[in-house]
């Protein structure tokens, strides 16, 4: 990096240091190149401050809660039951504050002056100004500027009761009451999380469909889950307007009515942040929403020597997606004019209601399918959650494509099965490796023997022999 008082330069500015910049700029500096991260707060990352591990954490309170109260299932009864919406909150933002000052000390790991704290906007393709006049020239630029969340105008005006994913958690106590305006991640696993510790939750949401599930069954079973804590308002639309004490929201729709909240979450969707960094001037073109085209094999925009990636090109708003987006960005952006395109992983989302849905790779009409149902599976009924179901997807020669599923121990099921579709594993594959008794993975075997029948694949006589309850 060299200049003079009003001048920068540099291989690659990235332009954002959450998680798709700081991978960005370390795989740029990795390819040795000189770089200059460019960020107006240093923050932490959206993840660890006010998305994924917080919202954990309060689900964490919120599974403990559960548990004590479904205990009596198994003959134990506790006694006094009484929540701390102060200690749960108050110790969310403790381990949510352990969690950030992680990704900050890694700022200060950085080499001297690659960090620079301010905005930036584009002067040209490979020009940044700062908010002090100070100009970045780069060889190549990563936009990485992240995601806010929205906030539709009948909830503007409404003050401190209105909350984001980015305020929810600063709240001293937990709230009487909460209306959630959205059926997805943010909104599906925070109502409920307050639902089960003590809150009254109403979400509400314009799909009759929650966490955009693929398949209808999956779907049932997620609105089964989620019903159990929340009272669900689909198919409606929804304004907004103080009330005395609270907020009142008003729906449409085949059950219209009115209430008031103590809170409303607005969890309607994180546009990206891309207002005043003057993308005009870079000569970027742009979709309908503003945000540039790009290739997703190289992050690159059109021609130009700028990549986008994580949640500012709203592509895929996940974390580890995020991450590597900007690994890819970055290393292009080093070797620039030379742009290499990388293999996507399997497209994998998980939303953490409890149990937890997952949506993993393809689900293409025609696909082979295979079921399992886990109302009765063996493992789940020890446990008293033998609930939910799921569908594999798989070409003519068995070889699995995708996975849908909401049953108990989803996060590492579907583990399994993203590994799998990874891999081009087919159902038989599954099959033939070991599986232990009893166990939650056993209920995956109809699934893939239903695939392998449909694929006119007998297994060999060796194999899977035993079928044990719940297998």
């Amino acid at each position: 990096m060299s200049g003079d008082q009003g001048r920068l330069t540099c291989d690659v500015a990235v332009i954002g240091a959450g998680t798709a910049g700081i991978a960005a700029e370390a795989a740029a500096r990795k390819q040795g190149a000189c770089t200059l991260l460019i960020d107006p707060e240093f923050r932490g990352t959206l993840c660890a401050s006010t998305g994924c591990m917080p919202s954990k954490l309060l689900l964490a309170a919120a599974h403990a809660a559960h548990d004590i109260r479904r205990a009596p299932v198994f003959g134990i009864h506790p006694e006094g039951l009484r929540i701390d919406g102060k200690a749960v909150m108050q110790r969310v933002r403790d381990e949510r504050d352990h969690f950030v000052r992680a990704t900050r000390e890694s700022f200060d790991k950085l080499p001297v002056g690659t960090a620079i704290r301010s905005r930036a906007r584009f002067a040209g393709p490979n020009s940044l100004v700062l908010e002090d006049g100070r100009r970045i020239e780069a060889k190549a630029i990563v936009i990485a500027t992240g995601s806010s969340p929205q906030m539709p105008a009948p909830f503007c005006d409404l003050g401190p009761r209105a909350l984001t994913n980015e305020t929810i958690f600063e709240l001293p106590d937990l709230p009487e009451s909460l209306a959630v305006i959205g059926g997805g991640p943010i909104g599906l696993e925070l109502a409920q999380a307050m639902g089960r510790l003590g809150v009254t939750v109403t979400l509400f949401d314009k799909a009759t469909t929650l966490g955009k599930a693929r398949d209808p069954q999956v779907a049932e079973a997620l609105k089964q889950v989620v019903g159990r804590d929340v009272t669900l308002k689909l198919g409606c639309d929804t304004t907004a307007a103080a009330a005395k004490d609270g907020v009142r929201i008003d729906w449409s729709g085949e059950y219209s009515g009115s209430a008031v909240f103590s809170h409303v979450l607005v969890a309607v969707g994180r546009p990206p942040n891309l207002d005043g960094l003057d993308l005009d001037k870079a000569g970027l073109t742009l979709d309908d929403h503003g945000t540039p085209l790009f290739n997703r094999q190289t992050l690159q925009c059109g021609d130009a020597p700028i990549f986008i990636a994580g949640d500012a090109d709203a592509d895929v708003p996940l974390l580890h997606e995020a991450s590597d987006e900007g690994a890819i960005a970055g290393a292009n952006a080093a070797q620039f004019p030379v742009v290499t395109p990388d293999r996507r992983k399997t497209a994998f989302s998980m939303i953490f209601t409890d149990p937890a849905h997952a949506s993993i790779g393809l689900a293409p009409e025609g696909a082979l399918t295979g079921r399992a149902d886990y109302s009765n599976q063996g493992r789940a009924r020890t446990e008293a959650r033998a609930e939910g179901c799921m569908v594999l997807h798989a070409d003519p020669q068995g070889r699995l494509l995708g996975a849908d599923l909401c049953t108990p121990g989803t996060e590492h099921l579907a583990h399994l099965l993203v590994w799998a579709v990874e891999r081009g594993l087919t159902a038989m594959d599954l099959l033939s490796l070991p599986f232990y008794h009893p166990t939650l993975e056993e209920g995956m075997k109809p699934a893939l023997r239903e695939i392998c029948a449909k694929a006119g694949q007998t297994q060999p006589a060796n194999q899977d022999s035993a079928c044990p309850p719940g297998a």
